[in-house]
C-alpha cells in the first residue's frame, strides 16, 4: 500500500472520512483499556510510530541493539514478520529462510542479533527469554497491548511527521499524538525535522535527531548516474540519501512498502538502466526480495544511522539497563 497524498495534506476527502478516523480510535482506545498486557520474564524495548508506513523504526531498532550489544548485553529482536508465511515464534535463519517465510526486516535484524518472528508478541518474547536473550529489543508493535513493554521510542520520518494529524483512514495516524507520547520514553527523528515535529512533541519528552548515512562499504555509486527503485514506506527518503551521495538519478521508480519484486520487473529496470548508461541501485530491504537471479545485477546502498548527539543516544540506551547490568 501507498499512502494516499491527502495523508499528508488534508484536504476535502480527509476531512469527509474523519467520523470513520474517531470510530478507528475510539475502537482502539477500548482495545487498549481492556487488553491485559503480558509480561515476557525479561526487558522488552519496543521502537514504535504512530502512523502507517515508514518511519525508520527498524534502523532504530538496530542501532539500540548494537548499543547494547557494545555496552556487553545480549539482546534479541522481536518482530510480526510482516508479509511472511510462519506464524511462529520462530528464530530467523538467514540461510533458511526467505523474506516470504518470515519478511523482509527480520532479515536485515538477524544479521545483528538473533531475531525471533512471532504474530502472538508474548510468545515471541517468550522463546527469546528461554533461548537465552537478556533483553527483547522489538521492531514496531507500539499500538500492540498485548506484551508488556519496559520502554518504548516513538520514531519519526523528519519530512513526513504526523501526516496531516488525523487517524486511518481519514489520515496516516495509527492513533492519536497524544495516546502515542503518553507511552513512550523518548522521540527519534529521522531526517532533518521539515514538518516541526519538535513543535508537536512539546517539552515533555527528549527529541533524539538522525539520519540516513551510507555505511564505508556501501557508497560504491557515490557520484554515478543511478536508476534508483524502492519499495519501502517512503522511497523519496532513500532518492534523498542517493542525491547527497552526489549521484546523478536519471530515474526514481517508487513502489508499494515490502513490494514483491518479479523478474520481469526488475529486467525492465535493468534495460531502462542500461539504455541510460546508468547503474540499477535499491536499498538493503529491497534487495533481500529481489528474485536470486537479479541480486547480482542490482547495487545495494547499506545505510546506517548517524546521531546529531551520539552521547545523548548512548545515555538513553544506559536508561533502559539501569539496575540490570
Amino acid at each position: 500500500m501507498r499512502a494516499p497524498e491527502f495523508w499528508r495534506t488534508g484536504g476535502l476527502l480527509a476531512s469527509v472520512l474523519s467520523p470513520l478516523g474517531c470510530l478507528w480510535t475510539a475502537a482502539g482506545r477500548i482495545h487498549s483499556k481492556t487488553a491485559k498486557p503480558e509480561a515476557a520474564g525479561i526487558p522488552v524495548i519496543c521502537i514504535g510510530n504512530a502512523v502507517a508506513g515508514g518511519a525508520g523504526k527498524t534502523p532504530v531498532a538496530l542501532a539500540v541493539a548494537a548499543e547494547l550489544t557494545r555496552t556487553g548485553h545480549s539482546p534479541h529482536f522481536l518482530s510480526r514478520g510482516y508479509g511472511g508465511s510462519l506464524p511462529g515464534p520462530i528464530r530467523v535463519e538467514p540461510g533458511l529462510h526467505g523474506p516470504a517465510e518470515v519478511g523482509d526486516e527480520p532479515l536485515l535484524l538477524a544479521a545483528l542479533a538473533p531475531t525471533w518472528v512471532s504474530r502472538d508478541r508474548v510468545a515471541g518474547a517468550r522463546a527469546a527469554a528461554a533461548a537465552g536473550a537478556e533483553m527483547v529489543v522489538m521492531d514496531d508493535g507500539l499500538q500492540n497491548p498485548s506484551l508488556r513493554k519496559d520502554v518504548s521510542l516513538l520514531v519519526v520520518d523528519g519530512g513526513f511527521g504526523f501526516g496531516n494529524g488525523r487517524p486511518i483512514p481519514a489520515g496516516p495516524l495509527r492513533e492519536p499524538i497524544a495516546d502515542a507520547l503518553a507511552r513512550v520514553a523518548a522521540v527519534v527523528v529521522v531526517g532533518e525535522d521539515r514538518a516541526g515535529i519538535a513543535g508537536v512533541v512539546g517539552a515533555a519528552h527528549p527529541v533524539l535527531e538522525a539520519r540516513f548515512v551510507p555505511v564505508p562499504d556501501g557508497g560504491a555509486v557515490s557520484g554515478r548516474r543511478v536508476v534508483a527503485f524502492a519499495g519501502i514506506g517512503r522511497p523519496q527518503k532513500f532518492f534523498e540519501t542517493l542525491a547527497g551521495m552526489g549521484c546523478e538519478i536519471v530515474s526514481e521508480v517508487a513502489f508499494p512498502d515490502h513490494h514483491d519484486y518479479s523478474e520481469d520487473e526488475v529486467m525492465r529496470l535493468l534495460e531502462a538502466a542500461a539504455a541510460a548508461g546508468a547503474v540499477p541501485v535499491t536499498t538493503e530491504k529491497d534487495s533481500v526480495r529481489l528474485p536470486e537471479t537479479a541480486k547480482g545485477m542490482v547495487e545495494t546502498v547499506r545505510v546506517t544511522l548517524e546521531w546529531a548527539d551520539p552521547g545523548a543516544f548512548e545515555r538513553l540506551v544506559a536508561s533502559f539497563t539501569a539496575g540490570k547490568a
